[in-house]
């Protein structure tokens, strides 16, 4: 039934966001050692600098361009801000069918965290973590959305799906590029929690 769902909401999904090519990661370029970077509060060099990247910073995500693509906005401390596309390189989709990482995503009312990396993946929520959780499964729809299946023990699992679309998570000002959904089966019951998620490891 989770696995169904899961391929329900990914069919949902590709008939809005197939055209999109954003939210994506982004590593800089172009500037020098030396120097930073500027994450502006509007898409203007005159306006207030929000915080910085470094020169040779990597996974940054862009959730949309302006109109003729000179400014990026990427997520900056709880909000977002606007960063000059010259200086960033689109990272590319060496791998189009597996789930995309880094990908943490969150939600409240419960709390909970679900980071999928690299070299590892995590789960959290109020009085418990767990740091040893094995990605089992996984699967994309393209660019349009992707879900994974984590064990985090032999009878507790989550079913992570992810899709493009815009998200809030209603505790900050930040806009956030992926809706996620998280089934969750345990022992004690099976829940289901929603969030937002980004790729930005920054």
């Amino acid at each position: 039934m989770i696995i169904l769902r899961a391929l329900l909401f990914l069919a949902l999904s590709a008939t809005v966001a197939s055209a999109q090519s954003f939210p994506w990661v982004y590593n800089v370029t172009g500037v020098a050692e030396d120097d930073r970077l500027n994450i502006r509060a509007a898409p203007d060099g005159d306006s207030a600098i929000l915080g910085d990247y470094y020169a040779y910073a990597s996974n940054i995500e862009v959730l949309e361009t302006t109109p003729d693509g000179r400014w990026g906005k990427v997520g900056a401390d709880g909000r977002n801000g606007w960063v000059a596309m010259r200086f960033l390189d689109r990272q590319p989709d060496d791998f189009p069918h597996e789930f995309p990482r880094p990908m943490v995503c969150s939600g409240t009312e419960p709390f909970w965290t679900l980071g999928g990396y690299l070299r590892g993946n995590s789960y959290s929520e109020p009085e418990r973590t767990s740091e040893n959780m094995t990605m089992i499964q996984q699967g994309r729809a393209g660019m349009e959305g992707a879900y994974a299946i984590f064990e985090e023990g032999p009878t507790l699992n989550h079913h992570l799906i992810v899709k493009r679309g815009a998200c809030n998570d209603g505790m900050s000002d930040r806009d956030f590029g992926w809706q996620a959904m998280l089934f969750t089966e345990a022992p004690d019951g099976n829940s289901v929690k929603s969030g937002c998620c980004s790729m930005d490891t920054n």
